[in-house]
């Protein structure tokens, strides 16, 4: 690995070590205690309960999201390795990305991650749901949040293009489906690069396993950028009776200029 790879990780990484316990408050549960999961709290309405301020999800740092990458298998811990069908000019930049060290990675940057890259970088989220629609809390990627309307409005004829994109939610059974559109094309779905158009449609579905687990599933769909939808997905651990932390990327970001490329 080169030295402009290794410095190009740091300046993606380097703010995230709280979140993965280092120095921070979001340490996982020891093994013993996380084989001990009971089932899924409910709220009164009957739906699995996500969160709601009792502690933060942690997601792992999902570096490719086929599970797999020029960093080698076992860095990117999906249930599954999959082929991720690109477009010829798709491959081209992904491959140029990795060649050129991730110099123009967004998050280097302090710009958002994006999505699906929110819930596969290594700062803790939490989730509030409401009656008419499911907030995420998000401590790193500028301490942004994402609103989820889960009162059956459809999607805008012609929404404003964003990181986020304009998601609308509904429940199939214990799984809450989150369906986007509406992206801008700022951002990589995943730390390698993989790149996507303002043609990206996501559905997403999250679903609490037990009371420590989080199964997350993106389908995404891109004809502009992919030959054929594609799927993958991950968990993510509970950490209970924990708090996000304050945290401004633009104010401390030392490693912005370690993003030289080759």
């Amino acid at each position: 690995m080169s030295l402009n790879t290794v410095l190009a990780g740091l300046a993606v990484c380097s703010l995230a070590l709280n979140a993965q316990g280092i120095g921070g408050r979001a340490r996982d549960l020891p093994p013993s205690a996380a084989a001990k999961a009971g089932p899924a709290p409910r709220l009164p309405d009957g739906h699995p309960d996500l969160g709601n301020g009792k502690g933060v999800w942690n997601p792992r740092t999902i570096t490719n999201l086929s599970g797999n990458g020029p960093q080698g298998p076992g860095r990117s811990p999906t249930e599954k390795v999959i082929e991720i069908p690109m477009q010829p000019w798709a491959k081209a930049l992904y491959d140029a990305r990795i060649a050129t060290a991730y110099k123009e990675d967004p998050e280097g940057r302090c710009l958002p991650p994006g999505i699906p890259r929110m819930y596969a970088t290594p700062f803790p989220f939490q989730v509030f749901q409401l009656p008419d629609r499911v907030l995420f809390i998000f401590e790193g990627a500028t301490h942004i949040w994402r609103e989820v309307f889960t009162d059956g409005r459809p999607h805008s004829p012609d929404p404003n293009p964003s990181f986020l994109g304009e998601a609308m939610g509904h429940w199939d059974g214990d799984t809450l489906v989150v369906d986007t559109v509406g992206f801008n094309e700022e951002s990589w779905l995943d730390q390698d690069g993989h790149p996507h158009t303002d043609a990206l449609h996501t559905t997403e579905r999250f679903t609490r396993t037990n009371e420590y687990t989080l199964r997350y599933e993106v389908t995404i769909d891109d004809a502009k950028a992919y030959t054929r939808a594609w799927t993958t997905s991950y968990l993510i651990p509970f950490v209970p009776g924990t708090e996000l932390m304050e945290y401004i990327c633009q104010e401390n970001n030392k490693d912005a200029h370690h993003l030289v490329g080759k």
